[in-house]
């Protein structure tokens, strides 16, 4: 594309807007469809939520310059951040851009850091593994909300340590849903539909204020599980902001002393900024649902998104047992296994391009600029979307494809890299990618070596909300036993 060159001329104006809801009936009953239709009216095209104007970046050039080479012209911000803050308050992936956006990040990096995390992987193994012995062979299930279920209490264990009360747990499982659906209704709707004393609008600030309460309480129970452990203090614990962390430094078995107990969130707990000092009750619970929910939402998505697709490619399939198998033979899964399943993270890559995982993001212009030969004022909210770049077939053969070999090391260098977004980019790109993908590898591994799953319901049609998620999912789990590993040389 241009850039900034030539005269700049409005960009043009998508079809099919109504009057006083723009196209908000659009991104309500056919977002997908009507985001990818974008892409043929040029690289940024102006749409209209209500009376207000954004404008959609369809051209993955041009989003780099948004995040990355022109990024202090285009702030954090737009409905979609205004609406996650509802609930998010000023975590990570909603506080403005500035100072206090860096002081955070640096103080949440060491909970992210490649050795930290590898201290959390035997305990998510054996979490994960128990939960998925627990299923009955032969009997369907809901294989998204499985996912999601199983990515949430996964995550709890390494984010808090183990113990958390059972009602916790069951309530957040509940409530998270509802509470990114209410989320995705505030983004879409006018301003002032949202603040009116409606009951989707009360009840959505109640779910909120639950929410809350219930990061209270894990909070309080991670608090009281570091008081009952060993006095470290004569030197700085793994992970704090004063403990230079590398993951080359120290080794798993040295630092997951009392790991059973213990939890990643321990890190923000004690940390303590040479300038503000410790963070805040509500600090603490912003930067907790921030992680939980970007966790929950997306890892359990891309499972449930990945297990579809190997159950309809039995090429797939047999190549990720035969991966498992030479890497694990008959023995379960190990932490440092993960390096070695080259082929399960291109299954896994896969499914996050095509289907998300968040499917619409936003940024707000900090002062007038000229986008791709096009002019946008200050205020304006940008738009993104991952789901468009990541379809579009100037970059991807075939995007309607699943082909997993697109990521192999010779192919993936034709990709350019721009346009796979799933974890962001620039000074903004997600904190927990590594977590992520730790996570991702540990329960689909766990999965795939101890089940095949067959579909029991029609084939799912990708469904909108914050994720790209599966409408309906039903599968049925038939056990499986994994050839002995030939012996390597």
């Amino acid at each position: 594309m241009s850039g900034i060159s030539g005269t700049p001329a409005a960009a043009p104006t998508a079809p099919g807007r109504l009057p006083l809801i723009g196209h908000g009936h659009q991104l309500a009953r056919r977002p997908l469809e009507f985001m990818d239709s974008l892409r043929q009216q040029g690289s940024v095209v102006k749409i209209l939520i209500g009376p207000t104007a954004a404008y959609v970046v369809t051209d993955p050039s041009v989003t780099r310059r948004v995040l990355v080479t022109e990024v202090d012209a285009f702030a954090k911000g737009g409905k979609i951040i205004d609406a996650l803050r509802v609930f998010f308050g000023d975590g990570l992936a909603t506080i403005a851009d500035g100072d206090l956006h860096l002081k955070h990040r640096r103080l949440m990096q060491p909970m992210f850091g490649k050795a930290h995390i590898a201290t959390r992987g035997d305990v998510m193994i054996s979490h994960v593994r128990a939960a998925t012995e627990a299923w009955a062979e032969g009997v369907a299930r809901d294989t998204y909300e499985d996912m999601n279920d199983l990515t949430l209490s996964t995550f709890l264990v390494a984010l808090f340590g183990s113990g958390l009360p059972d009602h916790v747990e069951d309530e957040f499982r509940t409530l998270m849903p509802a509470i990114m659906r209410g989320t995705i209704r505030q983004t879409i709707l006018p301003g002032w539909v949202t603040k009116l004393p409606l009951p989707a609008n009360r009840a959505h600030e109640q779910r909120v204020a639950r929410l809350r309460t219930l990061i209270d309480q894990a909070i309080d129970h991670h608090r009281a599980q570091l008081a009952t452990r060993p006095d470290t203090s004569a030197e700085p614990p793994a992970g704090c902001p004063a403990h230079r962390d590398s993951s080359s430094e120290g080794s798993s078995e040295a630092s997951s002393e009392g790991s059973s107990e213990g939890g990643l969130f321990s890190t923000l707990l004690t940390a303590d900024d040479p300038e503000t000092g410790p963070l805040s009750r509500q600090q603490l619970q912003d930067e907790a649902i921030t992680l939980l929910t970007g966790a929950i939402e997306t890892t359990g998505t891309t499972l449930a998104w990945a297990l579809y697709e190997i159950s309809r490619n039995a090429e797939i399939e047999r190549r990720l047992h035969d991966e498992l198998d030479a890497v694990c033979g008959d023995r379960p899964l190990r932490q440092q296994d993960l390096s070695s399943l080259p082929y399960m993270r291109g299954v896994l890559k896969e499914a996050m391009r095509m289907y998300g995982p968040a499917w619409l993001v936003t940024r707000s212009t900090t002062r007038a600029v000229v986008l791709d030969g096009h002019p946008i004022p200050k205020g304006a909210d940008v738009i993104y979307s991952p789901y468009i770049h990541q379809h579009d077939p100037e970059e991807y053969a075939d995007p309607a494809v699943f082909d997993p070999d697109r990521w192999g090391p010779e192919r993936a260098k034709s990709i350019n890299r721009f346009s796979f977004l799933a974890f962001g980019d620039g000074r903004r790109k997600c904190i927990g990618e590594e977590f992520a993908w730790t996570e991702l590898l540990i329960v689909l591994a766990t999965i795939v070596q101890r089940w095949r799953l067959t579909l029991a319901s029609a084939p799912p049609r990708p469904q909108a909300i914050v994720t790209v998620k599966p409408d309906k999912l039903t599968m049925t789990p038939r056990l499986r036993t994994p050839r002995k590993a030939e012996q390597t040389v």
